[in-house]
């Protein structure tokens, strides 16, 4: 095996996993998985314990509820015990949360019977960077029309609007950092679809930050 895994105490790298690519070899979550697989429930409740934070963060940004947040977090932990069976380590095993995450959260924002705003408590330098990312270069500074707290809010509801996976493009890449080729994984869509969707993306969150940001 060409590197070894920080797993937790009382857990081994799993042999089936000799020969796949190192990044799935030294992802201590796919060896646990493996080890759920094998019938380990103690693996199942490290996964829980190493994943939920990160999972309750990307669901958060997408339904900007806590209490749902929290809710859709067990769904997805559910699911992974439910699909263990089926499981196969093609990818890191963060990009297989993380589509079983935004599919459910895209799943719920579907179900919603009225309109349900979105604050995600953004962090100021967040979205700074964000709206250099999406603003033309003569737009007038943020700061000159409205404070950042603001502009974060009004940024996360322009970013509500969107479509399911202009949404789920932008949160991914965007808030969450991944790249390209991590988001089309977990959109199951071509790189080039990626770019594409941050693309249109960037041109509708324009068009409906227009207004504030002109003030």
């Amino acid at each position: 095996m060409s590197s070894s895994p920080a797993l937790p105490a009382g857990f081994d790298a799993h042999p089936a996993l000799e020969g796949l690519p190192p990044s799935i070899q030294s992802d201590p979550d796919v060896h646990l998985m493996m080890a759920f697989q094998d019938g380990r429930e103690e693996a199942f409740a490290q996964l829980i314990k190493r994943n939920q934070h990160k999972v309750f963060s990307i669901i958060f940004r997408f339904v900007g509820d806590r209490a749902e947040a929290e809710d859709l977090v067990q769904e997805v932990f559910l699911r992974v015990y439910r699909t263990v069976g089926r499981y196969e380590p093609t990818a890191r095993f963060s990009t297989w949360l993380y589509r079983i995450a935004t599919n459910i959260s895209l799943n719920a924002i579907r179900n919603r019977s009225r309109f349900h705003t979105v604050s995600l408590e953004v962090k100021q330098d967040d979205s700074e960077e964000f709206h250099r990312d999406i603003a033309d270069e003569d737009s007038p500074a943020p700061h000159d029309a409205m404070d950042q707290d603001e502009l974060g809010r009004v940024v996360m509801a322009a970013i509500e609007q969107l479509p399911g996976q202009q949404r789920a493009a932008i949160i991914l890449n965007k808030y969450e950092g991944l790249s390209y080729e991590d988001v089309a994984e977990i959109l199951a869509c071509s790189v080039m679809a990626v770019k594409s969707l941050l693309s249109r993306a960037r041109s509708n969150l324009k068009t409906k930050l227009g207004p504030y940001l002109r003030r």
